[in-house]
């Protein structure tokens, strides 16, 4: 069955960094456009970040461009989100989603506060 699977959530001081990983396993990752969403607490779902099944094209979220970027490995079944300069505002519950078939993760929690 399809599964994704998030880690590297945790508590960060603003202006650190965090490494978000999505192993996905079920389906043709190879072959499937990969997103991150975020959600925090009385808000709704906001787009993160997408990358193309083959890595070459990528979009980012106006909140967290020239800060955030989306990466993948084919070969190991992963996509990362590396996260630097983080905000406050960037404390949210992180979620991987696979664009092929809309499944989406448990989700990682990102908290960032000093």
């Amino acid at each position: 069955q399809v599964q994704l699977v998030e880690s590297g959530g945790g508590l960060v001081q603003p202006g650190g960094s965090l490494r978000l990983s999505c192993l996905a396993s079920g389906f043709t990752f190879s072959g499937a456009a990969m997103q991150w969403y975020r959600q925090a607490p009385g808000k709704e779902r906001e787009f993160v970040a997408y990358i193309s099944s083959g890595g070459s094209y990528s979009d980012y979220g106006n909140s967290v461009k020239g800060r955030f970027t989306i990466s993948r490995d084919n070969a190991k079944n992963t996509v990362t989100l590396q996260m630097n300069s983080l905000k406050p505002e960037d404390t949210a519950k992180y979620y991987c989603n696979c664009v092929l078939n809309n499944y989406w993760g448990q989700g990682t929690q990102v908290t960032v506060s000093s």
